[in-house]
């Protein structure tokens, strides 16, 4: 009885309230109007798909890849479609100096951050492992080491404005799958930097959202040619997939699950990790921290 009282029943009481609450939450597309936005990796895919949803809804928009002529043809088309402004900055993410200062630099252009979105990633052949550390470390550096370096430039910012920080993540970062043990092992490490960093955010009462995004395969033109002949699954829209995103984002949710397959968010979205995560923050003692 003891032990119900303690941990069990306090867990039903978040639980419960966190369904209620969370079904009857509604997106308005005017939560991201004169929202000022970072997109990675938007010169194509869904990193374009949420620069457009994001230009519709009236927000500024500052958005980067390699591809310069990709990113021109985003940025005309975004201030077609609405957006309060539209920028962009070409760059490489395997070039850590540049992530650094193209937030600091996008900052500038619209007066500030709101949101950060973190979709970039290198190109991950599907093949099995051959003991090749350096595209190990390469994906690393980019899919993982990347998101670290944006979001402490952008966490001034968004600590000003109680922004948001936006990780796309993927299935391979949440259940092992072959062939792509570098790319998965990014992603892994994607969930347990960016959820700690939440529970720490949590405990130090800074109002940044974190939301980890679990996609599974995608109709983008890079997954399609991936994927032909090796994968077999029916692939989900990348517009509505970026939809899904700026929604699960502007209502500063926790993950967001979007696949084909009904199971994902069933199967993954289950509260044994909550609870367990839950019980771990009553052990530690952070006002040994805190205080210091």
């Amino acid at each position: 009885m003891a032990f119900m009282t303690k941990y069990l029943l306090p867990i039903l009481v978040v639980s419960l309230a966190y369904y209620y609450y969370s079904a009857n939450e509604e997106f308005r597309p005017e939560m991201l109007q004169g929202k000022k936005v970072i997109v990675t990796g938007a010169s194509k895919g869904i990193g374009r798909e949420m620069a457009y949803h994001l230009a519709k809804m009236g927000a500024h928009v500052a958005v980067t890849a390699r591809s310069e002529e990709g990113l021109q043809k985003v940025v005309s088309r975004c201030l077609e479609l609405g957006a309060a402004s539209a920028h962009y900055i070409a760059g490489t993410m395997e070039n850590l100096t540049f992530a650094e200062q193209f937030v600091t630099k996008a900052g500038e252009l619209m007066g500030g951050l709101d949101m950060l979105i973190l979709n970039h990633i290198t190109n991950s052949p599907l093949v099995f492992f051959n003991n090749d550390t350096h595209i190990v470390r390469k994906t690393m550096e980019v899919n993982f080491l990347s998101y670290v370096v944006l979001s402490v430039a952008a966490l001034p910012m968004l600590k000003q404005s109680n922004g948001s920080i936006v990780v796309i993540s993927s299935l391979a970062g949440k259940t092992a799958h072959p062939l792509i043990a570098p790319y998965s092992a990014s992603k892994f490490a994607l969930d347990g930097f960016f959820s700690s960093l939440r529970k720490e955010y949590l405990v130090t009462k800074v109002n940044v959202s974190i939301t980890l995004c679990i996609l599974g395969l995608i109709n983008t033109e890079t997954a399609m040619q991936a994927t032909s002949g090796i994968f077999i699954a029916d692939a989900a829209p990348k517009e509505d997939c970026a939809l899904e995103i700026i929604k699960g984002a502007a209502l500063r949710k926790e993950e967001v699950y979007y696949d084909k397959s009904i199971w994902t968010s069933l199967l993954l979205g289950n509260p044994g990790r909550r609870i367990m995560e839950f019980l771990a923050l009553r052990k530690y003692n952070f006002d040994k921290f805190i205080n210091n």
